[in-house]
């Protein structure tokens, strides 16, 4: 299996390095997180899928992996053909200036190190020892539905209040948004939440280690390159009318809004 993680790490860095010539040669780096999802997919295949024997268990993970990356990336490839640059890009754009591109060549080949390190939660998931199904592969598996059905309503909530010619200028904060300022970060953070449920028994101590994986993307959302870059962004174009949304609702968790 590290042969197969070293080779998947090396795929990510590759796929990375292509989006950075996506981007630049389409002027929009929202491309960037279609080629990442993606490229996790197709690299998340590889550590469930191989080595080989095709448990019911390599299976079931790699089906997982493949319905989550497959409607992240379309989702988001759809966002960045109909519409602006995403804003964290933008922000980035302007903070960088004249090394942008080569900044963020940089930065991408970070997202590749940090796309192999949530495969790691994905391969382990996979070759658990353990006869599936048991108590917390169930789980697992419910888990990592709900996270993908709730990103999609609340994408799909965000895009219908934008449609909306009566909502420029106001902050969304309709359905999932009234209990969390980002729903869409929190039920991608609970994915991942799904494979340490998948990867860890009694018996098999490397399942342990697939908490790295939420235990590292909730970082990225909630501490690096997810809520702070967004919300900046939003403080600047709604002020108020966010200070306020920020007052009212809760960041991340799901929570009631208080009055």
């Amino acid at each position: 299996m590290i042969v197969t993680f070293v080779a998947a790490a090396v795929l990510l860095s590759v796929v990375m390095a292509g989006a950075w010539a996506l981007q630049r040669a389409t002027g929009n780096s929202g491309w960037v997180d279609v080629v990442w999802s993606f490229g996790l997919g197709v690299a998340g295949l590889v550590l469930a899928l191989v080595p080989g024997g095709l448990t019911t268990r390599q299976i079931v993970v790699a089906v997982l992996i493949a319905v989550w990356s497959a409607r992240l990336a379309l989702h988001i490839a759809q966002r960045s053909m109909h519409g602006p640059e995403d804003a964290r890009y933008a922000a980035l754009r302007q903070e960088w200036g004249a090394r942008f591109q080569f900044r963020l060549f940089l930065f991408l080949q970070i997202q590749a190190a940090a796309a192999a390190l949530l495969g790691l939660s994905m391969m382990l998931a996979a070759h658990n020892p353990t006869p599936f199904p048991g108590g917390l592969d169930i789980a697992g598996v419910a888990v990592l539905i709900v996270a993908v059905a709730g990103e999609g309503i609340a994408d799909e909530q965000l895009r219908r209040f934008k449609r909306d010619p009566s909502n420029k200028g106001r902050v969304c904060d309709v359905g999932l948004w009234g209990w969390s300022r980002h729903p869409n970060y929190f039920f991608e953070w609970l994915g991942w939440v799904a494979y340490p449920l998948l990867a860890i028994s009694a018996d098999w101590g490397w399942g342990w280690l697939a908490l790295s994986g939420p235990a590292f993307m909730y970082w990225l959302l909630v501490y690096v390159s997810g809520i702070p870059l967004l919300e900046q962004h939003m403080l600047k174009s709604r002020g108020d009318a966010f200070r306020a949304y920020q007052a009212r609702v809760n960041a991340f968790f799901p929570l009631p809004p208080k009055e």
